[in-house]
């Protein structure tokens, strides 16, 4: 960290060390949640500390999961907005090529999600083409579109619709949820008869319709989602994040700020008689209340603004002389980020699926899993470390970025003699 703080360098590295620490949270809930796999039966018991267990299970779901993704759909929608920046300042018609980088990642995520569900990539993809269409749109306008995103209006729509046709159908009830889901007989044959080419055609055939539903159905977190690619293209288009080692009170304000509305929010949900949001996954014939619908949308306001506490407190500490050299390790992790996040799912499909070892790490115990989550991403970590010392970007970083241009990129350092 001896760089100029004001530095270009300087102000790429913050953001690449945000990334790494997004990745980190990221890693956490992908091995709770057993990357996708957790309908793998279990052998037996291993590692098993029921205290620790449920105490881990307790910080995944209370203080991991949904945090961190967001700082990184954030970064990606910020990066994104970079790239097009940068090409319009030097009157390049970037447009054109970005669509195709953007098509190449769908490409990427596709491929990913043979190997692991949960993929969000792809998603990623469509939403650089909408932001691609939103760059020249009017600031107002652009904070608008996303208050109106975050507020949950697309859900309220769709749940409005789902209500009047559940009244117009007379005779539907629960019980018809209920008889869809009993029908299922047997194990599944990715199960019983595990193979990489069953489990993918599972993820594709059954996940697949899932994911898209869980992205734009009741639950919309893709909407969310797109919500902060928005966020990431208005505070790149401020340039407040290229100066704010100069606004380290700023970073402090943003941090208390975004910590008392999270608060605020959860003194609100504690008020609240509590709703099951679960019913958004088994919605037909059910007849959705505004309440849960509210709750819902509690639950996202409170996800994104302890997002922005994560954020605002991470860039704050790391911008400060006696934490700062300590978050920096985590930069080269970061600016492989692409890399990393693929090899965290092959890795994490390799642990849980059917086909692997899925039925020996499902009998581990939640803490046990979170450790040896740790150790592998510092082992990704020491990789990128090593990696990036020789060499200018990720291998997949490369492997894109000479796909969008379409041809062979620079990539290995020049050493100076």
């Amino acid at each position: 960290m001896s760089s100029s703080l004001s530095s270009p360098l300087k102000r790429i590295t913050a953001l690449d060390a945000l990334r790494g620490f997004a990745l980190l949270g990221i890693i956490v809930m992908h091995m709770l949640q057993s990357f996708g796999y957790g309908f793998v039966p279990a052998t037996g018991t291993i590692l098993h500390f029921p205290a620790l267990d449920a105490g881990m299970q307790w910080v995944g779901s209370n203080i991991v999961m949904g945090r961190f993704v967001n700082i990184f759909a954030f970064l990606f929608g910020m990066s994104l907005f970079i790239q097009i920046d940068k090409a319009a300042k030097k009157g390049i018609d970037f447009r054109g090529r970005f669509v195709w980088r953007m098509v190449l990642l769908m490409l990427f995520g596709l491929l990913c999600h043979s190997f692991y569900n949960v993929e969000i990539i792809s998603v990623y993809a469509l939403f650089g083409l909408l932001l691609l269409m939103l760059y020249r749109v009017k600031t107002g306008v652009l904070l608008v579109l996303f208050v109106v995103l975050m507020l949950g209006a697309p859900r309220v729509i769709q749940v409005h619709f789902h209500n009047q046709q559940v009244v117009a159908e007379l005779g539907l009830s629960e019980q018809v949820v209920n008889t869809e889901q009993q029908t299922g007989m047997g194990q599944p044959e990715h199960i019983a008869n595990p193979s990489f080419i069953n489990s993918a055609k599972y993820n594709y055939a059954e996940r697949l319709e899932g994911k898209i539903n869980y992205q734009f159905g009741f639950i919309g977190r893709g909407y969310v989602t797109f919500a902060l690619f928005i966020l990431g293209l208005l505070v790149g288009r401020s340039r407040f994040l290229e100066s704010a080692q100069l606004h380290k009170p700023r970073l402090l304000r943003l941090f208390t700020g975004f910590t008392a509305v999270t608060i605020a929010i959860g003194i609100l949900q504690m008020l609240m008689p509590e709703q099951d949001t679960r019913v958004f996954f088994r919605a037909n014939g059910v007849h959705l209340s505004w309440a849960v619908v509210f709750s819902q949308t509690l639950n996202d306001l409170s996800l994104v603004t302890w997002s922005g506490a994560l954020v605002s407190g991470f860039l704050a500490l790391y911008y400060s002389q006696r934490f700062g050299r300590y978050l920096d390790v985590l930069s080269p992790y970061g600016r492989a980020a692409l890399t990393n996040y693929i090899m965290q799912g092959v890795i994490g499909s390799i642990l849980f699926a059917p086909w692997a070892f899925g039925f020996t790490f499902a009998s581990w115990g939640n803490f046990a899993l979170v450790i040896l989550g740790l150790f592998i991403y510092v082992v990704q970590g020491a990789f990128s470390y090593v990696w990036l010392k020789y060499y200018l970007y990720g291998p997949l970083e490369w492997l894109w970025r000479s796909g969008t241009y379409l041809s062979f990129q620079s990539f290995a350092k020049k050493q100076q003699k």
